[in-house]
This record gives C-alpha cells, structure tokens and sequence, in this order.
C-alpha cells in the first residue's frame, strides 16, 4: 500500500514537472512567434519607409555647378528633405561633354532612381530617349516644346514635366542690350557649340535681333577644347565690334575662364548667357535666375514623390531675370554703361 502510495505521488510529481515544462515551452514559442510578427512588421515598415533616390545629372562639374546644386538641395529642405536621411541624391557629372550624358543617364536608372532630375536641352533630350517610365524633371531646359521634349507647357504628357526657359525669346534681347552697352557696333561675333541641338533655335532667334539692328553677324562653332585656339584666332583676325556667346550649358560654361579670358585680352566686349561667367570677369550678363530655377524644380521632384504624375504638372517658366554688369570690366573697355542699363540692373559689380 505504501508502495502504491509513493508511486502515485512520484507520477504526480513527473506530471507536474511535465505540464511546467509544457507551459514553459509554450511561453517560449509564444515569444518567438511574437518576437517573429514583430521582425516582419518592422522590415515591412522599413519597406514601406523605403528612402526615395533622386537621379541629378549635372553638366559639368561639382565646382562650376556649385550654386545650381544648392539652389536644389535648399529647394528639398524647404519641403522636409534631409540629403542622406530622407531622401538620397546620386550624382552623375558630364563635365562638359554632351555625349557623356547617356551613359550617365543609363547608370541612374539602373540604379532604380525614383525620378531623374536634368539641366539643360542636351540632358533633357538624352534622358527622354533612354526612358518613357522614370519620372524626369527639367530644373532648366532652353525651350521644352520648341525643342520637341513635350508637346504643351500646360500638357506635357508623358514622364517629363519641369522648368523651361525662354532662350529663343532670351538671344535678342541680349543682343539689344550689348548694342546699348555698345552703340558703335557694327559687327559682332556669335559663338557657339553646335553639338548643342538647341543651338539652331537660339541662332535664329539671334540672327533676327542682328538683322533688326542692321548688324553684320559672324558664327563661330565650337564643341571641342582643342577647337578653341583655332577660333578664337579667326575672331581675333576679323576683329569684330562685339561677341555675344550663346546659350550653351555643358561645354562652354565649363570653358567660361579662357573665353572670358579671350575677351578681355582682345579688349572684345561680350555678353554671357549663364551668370558663372561674371565670376571671371565677364561684362555683362542678362537671362533667368539658374540658382532659382532649381530650387523651384524641388517643388516637381517633392509632388512626384508623392504620388503625382509627370503628365499633369504643367511646365512653369522663368519668373526672375538678372541683368548682372561689371563696371570694372567696362572700364578697362572704355565704355560708359548708360543709365537706363544702370538703373535696371539687379547687380553692379564695381
């Protein structure tokens, strides 16, 4: 009976111990499985909080495109963007040469960039032909429609939307303002780089300023470094009054300092079409506010982000022009800026 007794007290204690170890098993599996729901809500949170990746292509270099850039980086920050954190920017540089831009434009959508973002007619153009699907932004093109990038400003269709100057309209204008700066001018030299395809259209555009103002008008092409030597000779013997350089981000930004350099050895006077040539000394400068021009194409990357498409974002067009002169410049000329110059330029470089 007493044996009997003990073993039915031993078995209770076995089942004990086994239903504790049962229970604790459970809890254990409970915890994994929770600790398992857990790790899947937070990758799919992580997911879901995926960074967006903006693809900039710039023209030349990080150095010459210095203010662009951090007109564009101020652009996301004013909308909430913190560069590295919230959103990431991959940098691609032509550094002057237009027929770099496809392969940069290839390497950034192969990378799955969330939309692409292009200055200049060249750039715009390049990333239209690599992709029908990646949302692209102009932060500056020269004449979005003129151009055939998009059919209408108001409708762009398709994936590209952004900002388009009015350059075609923009060369006479500049011409006019040289011959005021200028009044003796017969003769003027325009240079340009017709590896540029918007070239043609702003040629035009300051061939009827030229004959307006009854000026003889000389073209002068150049699209690659070692062409320069050649045709700055060629200016030099034709000895005109006058050079206005034409619109031409990628390749003649990037050679501003020996063109600048060029004018001021032949005492030439010359007007600029990008404000990065002042900062070597240029005479005078007039077109859109570039800086501001991109920090408003955030504004485009920021709503696409967001979920809206390209083809509903009308294109907008320059709503600040500068007139920059440099006094000093026109000293060493000996030319008298006129007051009606003076009194509508946004700066005066004295």
């Amino acid at each position: 009976m007493k044996r009997d007794a003990g073993h039915r007290v031993a078995g209770s204690r076995r089942r004990v111990r086994s239903d504790a170890t049962h229970r604790s098993t459970r809890r254990r599996l409970l915890v994994a499985l929770g600790a398992g729901l857990l790790t899947a809500r937070g990758t799919y949170a992580q997911q879901a909080r995926k960074v967006p990746q903006i693809g900039y292509v710039g023209n030349s270099t990080p150095a010459l495109e210095s203010a662009l850039v951090e007109g564009f980086r101020q652009g996301l920050r004013e909308r909430g963007y913190v560069e590295g954190k919230t959103v990431v920017i991959q940098y691609r540089w032509a550094e002057g040469k237009i027929d770099a831009l496809p392969t940069l434009i290839a390497e950034l959508i192969a990378l799955k960039v969330d939309v692409l973002v292009t200055a200049g007619t060249p750039a715009a153009l390049a990333a239209k032909k690599a992709t029908s699907t990646v949302p692209i932004v102009m932060a500056a093109v020269g004449d979005a429609v003129d151009s055939g990038i998009v059919p209408s400003l108001a409708r762009p269709g398709g994936n590209i939307t952004g900002l388009s100057t009015l350059y075609t309209q923009l060369e006479g204008r500049r011409i006019q303002i040289l011959h005021e700066l200028v009044p003796r001018m017969k003769r003027i030299a325009l240079l340009t780089n017709p590896a540029n395809p918007f070239t043609v259209l702003i040629l035009k555009s300051a061939r009827a300023a030229t004959d307006t103002l009854k000026l003889t008008a000389q073209v002068y092409e150049v699209s690659a470094a070692g062409e320069f030597e050649r045709v700055f000779a060629a200016i030099a013997k034709a000895r005109p009054d006058a050079m206005a350089v034409l619109a031409d981000r990628p390749f003649l930004v990037s050679n501003r300092t020996q063109i600048v350099q060029f004018a001021a050895k032949n005492r030439l006077p010359a007007i600029y079409p990008f404000s990065e040539f002042m900062d070597d000394g240029g005479l005078v400068f007039y077109g859109p506010n570039f800086p501001d021009m991109f920090r408003r194409s955030a504004t485009y990357v920021d709503k696409i982000l967001k979920g809206a498409k390209p083809a509903d974002l009308p294109l907008e067009q320059p709503t600040k022009f500068e007139l920059i002169i440099n006094a000093k410049t026109a000293k060493v000329l000996g030319l008298t800026i006129p007051q009606s110059l003076l009194i509508s330029a946004d700066k005066v470089i004295a």
